[in-house]
């Protein structure tokens, strides 16, 4: 069982995923042991080599996470359709369950691999590793992975991707990153969607910067609107850069 939100789905043995967790004994009055250590021992070796397969390929792969809703799967159909001709791009899309976001990304012109991780919260190294597999990425292709939609779990798990990037939207609340700071600081982009519904919400933009960077002093912070396309330049431009 993942000991941050206590899913039970993944990789590992068949038998879900499971990560260092305090444990009492009922007879030590409070003894704290760490169980399950290795799990995430064998997720960074597979991610390490995910990591060197994918730079032998040249071949550049950003984990994409957000909350449900935030507008990942919105601002990957854009981003499929507006780089057609320039770059390959394919998708591996996270759910626990239909293939509804795989349909729509190949609708939008891409390669796609759906991988359900049934109560799993999160996608793992073994789960990259063999979606690679199937899809078979060109030399010198970008692959997009579009993680279950969770702000806690996705952090803790390395794919071997060169870059993270956590979106949010104007719909959610301000302080996500004060909330989340785990997902903000093991992120290297922050992308604020939805900007086109500033006016109809209660959300502050300079305050939700001010937060993110205070837990990742570092981050770069974009504002988009995947819907009408504001700021999606900003977006290929980094994107790019990788």
């Amino acid at each position: 069982m993942c000991g941050t939100c206590g899913c039970s789905g993944g990789s590992e043995g068949g038998g879900g995923t499971r990560v260092a967790v305090p444990h009492t004994h009922p007879h030590d009055g409070g003894e704290t042991i760490t169980l399950e250590q290795r799990v995430l021992a064998k997720n960074e070796d597979l991610a390490a080599a995910n990591r060197s397969w994918l730079a032998e390929q040249g071949i550049v792969a950003v984990n994409l996470m957000s909350s449900p809703g935030a507008g990942k799967t919105t601002l990957l159909e854009r981003t499929i359709r507006d780089l057609a001709g320039r770059r390959p791009v394919s998708v591996v899309e996270g759910d626990q369950e239909t293939m509804l976001d795989a349909e729509r990304i190949k609708r939008a012109g891409s390669t796609v691999v759906q991988v359900n991780t049934g109560a799993g919260c999160h996608l793992d190294a073994e789960m990259m590793r063999d979606a690679l597999t199937t899809l078979t990425p060109l030399s010198g292709s970008l692959v997009l992975v579009e993680n279950v939609g969770n702000l806690v779990c996705p952090a803790l798990f390395d794919l071997g991707e060169r870059s993270r990037v956590v979106i949010i939207s104007v719909t959610e609340g301000t302080d996500k990153p004060l909330k989340y700071p785990y997902m903000f600081a093991a992120a290297d982009l922050v992308i604020i969607n939805k900007i086109d519904l500033l006016p109809y919400v209660d959300f502050d933009i300079a305050r939700c910067e001010e937060y993110a960077r205070s837990v990742n002093p570092g981050l770069r912070i974009l504002t988009v609107s995947a819907t009408t396309g504001e700021g999606m330049q900003d977006w290929y431009d980094w994107v790019a850069e990788q």
